[in-house]
């Protein structure tokens, strides 16, 4: 289990700027505003960055040691973006698609690492105009945070459904709740994690890569959750990044407490079964497509379960663990937003109703980038305002 005392936490979020009269990407941003936001950023608080596309901006965390840290840290980074995009007449969104932006018309950063990827990825690397939101978990062994990485895979479906909000690509309704994966899929090194029966069999597999030139190190490998590059910690990457502020937390402290779960089943010489990539890449597409509306596989029972019951399930399990890291009420969210629906969801139904009042499709597209850019600082105080 994760005991209070050595718990950390922390979360890295992507935002797009837009402009609030067009709505349209900010593809050529001034450079300024990263500037602004990184001398308001104490290192503290966390630290913000450019992202692959100048229309990005990406934030995280400082290492915190609990939820309520964590939200107040998160907040205050969504908050100083948002006031530097707002002082150059830019909006940031927090959405892992933008409604009807067009991919050809960006400009990645002018950035070494940036620079060999697109040379490298071509139009696969192009297309990544998407965000996503990352969260890392402290465990220090690193055999430890191999047999993690080998149990997690099963959960990260649910995790997903949780975060949906890419349903819209350039200007369509794909149908999809997270459209996001569908982008990022077409990289190399990507989608659910390897098994690996130790930390070094995991790290022998990097250096077959590396020495024959195809990476420069593990920060390329791209999978749903992976030990991190640069941190002792376990990173979930398979969500997309919430637009609801407290959304993003809800996950985050689900996640924190999934991992404690198995601890505690460690340190009783118990384990979660382990699952095929084959089995679980069945409810990792049914929470791409459906999210939460169709519910996922069962494969103890062999069959569909709605999510709901899935979660509720999840909940029981974590309660312990979500009462020692004091997270009861994030993780009790969850079922708030069963109940109301993701962002993907809320932007749907904002673009149907548009639609259903007479607003032209490219009239209701922009309905949705007003409500991303509102719903985005709900919760969230600016600074200075």
């Amino acid at each position: 289990m994760l005991r209070k005392q050595d718990f950390t936490i922390g979360i890295e979020e992507e935002y797009l700027l837009v402009n609030p009269v067009s709505r349209d990407l900010a593809a050529d941003p001034p450079a300024e505003l990263l500037a602004e936001c990184q001398r308001a950023i104490t290192a503290d608080v966390g630290a913000v960055a450019p992202e692959f596309l100048r229309a990005q901006l990406e934030v995280g965390t400082s290492v915190c040691r609990s939820l309520a840290e964590c939200r107040e840290k998160l907040s205050a980074l969504r908050g100083f973006a948002a006031r530097a995009a707002e002082d150059h007449g830019l909006r940031v969104i927090a959405a892992s698609t933008h409604p009807f932006a067009a991919w050809t018309e960006q400009r990645h950063t002018d950035k070494d690492r940036y620079n060999l990827l697109a040379r490298d990825m071509q139009s696969v690397a192009q297309r990544l105009l998407i965000c996503g939101m990352h969260v890392h978990i402290g465990i220090a062994d690193d055999e430890t945070r191999n047999d993690l990485l080998n149990q997690l895979g099963y959960f990260l479906p649910h995790l997903l459904a949780l975060s949906t909000s890419s349903p819209f690509w350039r200007g369509r309704n794909t149908g999809l709740k997270s459209y996001r994966l569908s982008v990022f899929d077409e990289l190399p090194r990507t989608g659910l994690p390897e098994k690996f029966d130790s930390f070094g069999e995991y790290q022998r597999h990097i250096a077959v890569l590396v020495r024959a030139g195809l990476i420069e190190d593990a920060t390329k490998v791209w999978w749903d959750i992976r030990p991190s590059a640069r941190f002792p910690t376990l990173e979930l990457r398979i969500t997309d990044v919430c637009t609801r502020f407290e959304d993003g937390l809800t996950i985050a402290a689900l996640y924190a407490c999934i991992v404690s779960m198995l601890l505690r089943l460690r340190r009783r010489n118990q384990r979660w079964r382990l699952y095929s990539n084959m089995l679980v890449q069945e409810n990792r597409w049914r929470a791409q497509r459906y999210g939460l509306d169709e519910g996922m596989v069962d494969f103890g029972r062999g069959e569909i379960v709605a999510y709901p019951e899935l979660l509720e399930e999840i909940l029981d399990l974590v309660a312990e663990d979500a009462e020692r890291l004091d997270c009861v009420r994030e993780i009790r969210a969850a079922r708030d937003i069963v109940g109301r629906g993701t962002s993907a969801h809320r932007q749907v139904a904002v673009y149907e109703e548009a639609l259903a009042d007479g607003a032209a499709e490219d009239e209701a597209l922009k309905a949705v980038v007003d409500w991303l850019i509102a719903e985005t600082l709900t919760g969230v105080s600016l600074p200075g305002g």
